[in-house]
């Protein structure tokens, strides 16, 4: 089992650096940053970022306000 987990890894870790360059060779270096291949493996462990806001119940209001307004 773990044998097999490991294989899948490997492979996937290929997949998300070839992903990453096709990524990087179609992207305009101006407008986005680059991206590694952890962007692609799905097996890394994604971190939350501080930036990101996070939509629930209490605040959805607030963008339903930002783009619909009062027109409802």
């Amino acid at each position: 089992m773990w044998m097999a987990e490991g294989h899948h890894r490997d492979a996937w870790q290929h997949t998300a650096s070839i992903m990453a360059l096709i990524a990087n060779v179609n992207r305009d270096p101006k407008k986005t940053r680059a991206f590694k291949p952890s962007d692609f493996n799905p097996y890394v462990p994604k971190t939350s970022r501080p930036d990101v806001i996070v939509v629930t119940k209490e605040n959805i209001s607030l963008l339903k306000h930002a783009f619909i307004g009062d027109k409802l």
